[in-house]
């Protein structure tokens, strides 16, 4: 059973207040009563409720991750980026997974709110205006991951996902390919849509140069290899000589269909390879895949500096906007033999 603050009190012979000024402000208490509570509180392994103080002075020494897949290894880099930099401020951080679900989302910040986190890292499943509106309503300050906002007064750090894109279809076009399928979903998903957005531009400035779209349900290694067996009869039809994932993980389960079974395609030869996030998979992929690198945990530890600037920040006033530039890292799934 836990000791009490009053058990300490009694130990001490003092008052419950005396032991909570020890705790919290020592310098208002003679060095003698000081020494005297300390050794009632080492006597009976008294432990401070942390949580409770903080709830007291109305303040928070943890910060909320809200992330989309926390299976995801760029979420746990993300994470640890951000961990190790909260930690350098005297934070801890709580990971949540919203699992590609606004309303697990939803529930995650609810409960965020019930508790008065410091502050709330949230990477969105789609439009987080509301949410991040009530958050700041109930002055709990919000910076939105791997996501950018046109909304001036709500800080945000990502990568640019649509140079991105364009980057990846441009590699695959550079190399000969004309008949590229992208695969990635949800549509809802912004970095998704963007990632697309940008090789639909790549594509579009080729002549004779096509693109198309297979729907995933999620980001994961299992939705890439359930499509993959439908990208295998297109590339074996001759419709489609080059796939571009919207993630690392779509990516190597794509792989895995194309090389799997009696008669599998040969990478790159018959048809070319690339992700998204260069996460450590990719490059230790059967078949080394190339991906686009985002810096993974740079994008947590700016995270946790914006959120820790919005002490200063007046309700209303702009916030800041960091917009990393990502990079081509070329492998042997996109090489010409």
């Amino acid at each position: 059973m836990a000791v009490s603050v009053r058990e300490v009190a009694q130990r001490a012979g003092v008052s419950v207040g005396t032991v909570s000024n020890v705790l919290n402000r020592p310098e208002q208490v003679k060095a003698a009563t000081v020494e005297r509570v300390r050794e009632a509180i080492a006597e009976l392994g008294y432990v401070p409720n942390a949580a409770a103080r903080q709830l007291r002075a109305g303040q928070s020494t943890t910060l909320a991750l809200v992330v989309l897949d926390v299976s995801n290894p760029f979420f746990t880099d993300v994470a640890r980026g951000a961990e190790a930099r909260a930690e350098e401020a005297g934070l801890t951080v709580t990971l949540a997974n919203s699992d590609e679900s606004s309303d697990r989302e939803r529930k995650h910040l609810e409960q965020f709110e019930t508790q008065r986190v410091a502050g709330v890292l949230l990477v969105p499943t789609a439009d987080a205006g509301d949410a991040v509106a009530r958050m700041r309503e109930h002055g709990i300050p919000v910076v939105l991951v791997d996501r950018g906002t046109p909304d001036a007064t709500v800080a945000s750090v990502a990568v640019d996902d649509v140079a991105g894109g364009r980057m990846a279809a441009a590699h695959l076009l550079e190399s000969g390919r004309r008949r590229l399928a992208f695969v990635g979903g949800p549509r809802g998903i912004h970095q998704v849509a963007d990632r697309f957005e940008g090789a639909a531009q790549a594509v579009e400035a080729v002549d004779g140069a096509s693109l198309t779209r297979v729907e995933t349900d999620a980001l994961t290694l299992e939705e890439g290899m359930r499509v993959g067996a439908a990208v295998l009869k297109m590339v074996r039809a001759g419709e489609v000589d080059a796939v571009f994932a919207a993630n690392d993980l779509l990516a190597i389960g794509v792989q895995q269909a194309l090389l799997s079974g009696a008669d599998p395609v040969a990478i790159p030869c018959d048809v070319a390879l690339v992700g998204y996030d260069d996460i450590s998979f990719a490059a230790a992929a059967v078949v080394p895949i190339s991906s686009v690198r985002q810096p993974r945990r740079q994008i947590g530890s700016t995270a946790v500096d914006l959120l820790l600037a919005e002490r200063d920040k007046a309700d209303g006033a702009a916030r800041e906007h960091v917009l990393f530039q990502p990079e081509l890292v070329v492998r042997a799934s996109t090489r010409t033999p």
